[in-house]
């Protein structure tokens, strides 16, 4: 496959256009960091204001993963993320021309819809390469794509450090965040006209119904409803957050919440249209059908501290840098993306270790317990470390996180072939459910070394007590390492391989 990774042709050619279009729906997500300090400035906004924004900027990726999940199931890959990709110049422009507070609000919780863009890929990726190696490719596919916010930290500030000279030598960043959607737009037609769902001769599998995640017993019926919770919940966390700052009274919080309960209501209900068969003991799923819910739920417990940290820390690492260390926004910046910089090689090689090892189960629960014990690490940096040190523990810390990503997603494509938009929808939001709450704490915490302590600590903590679930709860999945998918004949397999050579080039 390494080999085959350099060309252009047939399942290489999917995977290099699709982890290009998460990479800049990833620049789109993260154009916001990079230009936190400066628009603090631009807005005097309070310190509690800017946190804020940066919750927001993950909030709406919660319910738009699931939603994301079922569209991609229904109409495929293709079509949903070039029309992702074109919405996301709307809410860019938006937020670049806001005047004030509320519209910086309103334009980033648009925007943040565009993070969903990540479930999309999983399934195209998983549609071209068999389980066997399924654990690269989806790291490849998330960790070059991820990569893009290492990338906005890098080069928009000196971008709009360069383009000073059209904005009263203020550093440019509405011109910055402004590029970025409209490239994502440009990129959008062409991966519409450029990809395909599946190679040819291969059916394209969807649910036989839509609106909730199929199960295949009633224990897991109940889990589901159990694990729906904190999605909603921590929209209902958002909302609090937000009517702090006065954009919301009382009574506008109080009607948040009861839409928030109905959504949860509808939501059960869905749930329950589609499993309503097996609920009231109509229908039975044959042993060969059934999956268990429950390693969903370990998946995407495992989500919640590894994305949702990184999400987190690369909201806030840049000003950490910056104030800790009393560096310039630009040089602050740069190091800073040594964070994200490491998933160039940490979530394909998270893939290819669980690929290699022969336990995915394993590499699952090493690889989390290396990233809690590197965030304890770096709740103690401050002033008194030297620089170069603080460096390198952010790339190792970055490395067992990013690790960790490429490891959940090398399990999620192998649990349920056909609901796989809606599975990894459930486990991408978490990774999101995880970067609002511990956002959330982050904007409660005093400024300072006591505060980045208490943030790092909690990161650590929390993985540490998901690496022993997984120890003691996760399974291996069927078919980890097979030559073809679950309800894939092995005929149509080798048809797949005649019509495409390239397919089983190693």
């Amino acid at each position: 496959m390494l080999q085959g990774l350099f060309s252009f042709n047939g399942r290489y050619r999917i995977l290099h256009l699709t982890w290009f279009a998460f990479f800049l729906s990833f620049i789109v997500w993260f154009n916001f960091a990079p230009f936190s300090t400066a628009i603090q400035e631009t807005f005097s906004l309070s310190p509690g204001q800017i946190r804020t924004i940066a919750i927001c900027n993950v909030a709406l990726t919660v319910p738009a993963r699931i939603i994301i999940g079922m569209v991609l199931d229904k109409y495929g890959p293709r079509i949903t993320y070039s029309m992702l990709l074109i919405y996301a110049a709307i809410p860019c422009i938006a937020f670049a021309m806001a005047q004030d507070f509320t519209q910086l609000v309103i334009s980033r919780l648009a925007l943040s819809i565009v993070g969903a863009g990540f479930v999309i890929g999983i399934r195209m990726v998983a549609e071209w390469f068999p389980p066997k190696e399924i654990g690269i490719a989806e790291g490849i596919y998330g960790g070059w794509g991820n990569f893009g916010s290492a990338a906005a930290a890098f080069t928009l500030p000196s971008l709009a450090a360069a383009t000073a000279f059209v904005a009263a030598g203020q550093i440019n960043w509405r011109l910055a965040i402004a590029l970025t959607g409209i490239v994502a737009a440009v990129y959008g037609f062409i991966y519409l006209f450029s990809a395909q769902d599946t190679p040819s001769g291969k059916v394209y599998q969807r649910p036989t119904r839509h609106g909730g995640i199929e199960v295949t017993s009633k224990r897991s019926f109940w889990l589901l409803m159990l694990m729906n919770i904190p999605l909603v919940g921590i929209l209902a966390v958002l909302a609090w957050r937000i009517s702090n700052f006065g954009l919301l009274n009382q009574t506008q919080l109080l009607i948040v919440y009861l839409l928030l309960a109905g959504l949860y209501v509808f939501q059960a209900y869905k749930c329950w249209d589609v499993n309503r068969d097996l609920m009231t003991g109509k229908k039975q799923y044959p042993p060969k059908e059934r999956y268990e819910f429950s390693q969903v739920a370990l998946l995407e417990l495992t989500y919640f501290v590894n994305f949702g940290s990184e999400l987190a820390v690369v909201s806030m690492l840049p000003a950490f840098f910056e104030s800790t260390f009393s560096l310039s926004k630009v040089l602050a910046g740069m190091i800073a993306a040594s964070y994200a910089f490491m998933n160039l090689v940490a979530r394909p090689g998270g893939g290819w270790i669980s690929d290699t090892l022969g336990s995915r189960r394993w590499t699952m629960t090493v690889l989390t317990g290396g990233m809690g014990l590197s965030y304890l690490l770096m709740g103690g940096v401050n002033s008194n470390w030297w620089l170069p040190i603080a460096i390198l523990l952010t790339m190792a810390c970055s490395f067992f996180v990013q690790a960790g990503e490429g490891s959940t997603f090398a399990i999620v494509p192998l649990i349920k072939r056909r609901i796989t938009g809606q599975i990894a929808g459930n486990v991408g939001a978490y990774g999101n459910v995880g970067a609002v709450a511990y956002l959330t704490l982050f904007s409660l915490l005093p400024e300072g070394d006591i505060g980045n302590r208490i943030f790092f600590q909690t990161l650590g903590v929390s993985a540490l007590i998901v690496t022993f679930l997984c120890w003691f709860f996760l399974k291996e999945p069927k078919g980890s390492f097979a030559e073809h998918h679950e309800g894939e004949e092995p005929e149509l397999a080798m048809d797949s391989a005649e019509a495409f050579p390239f397919i089983t080039e190693e």
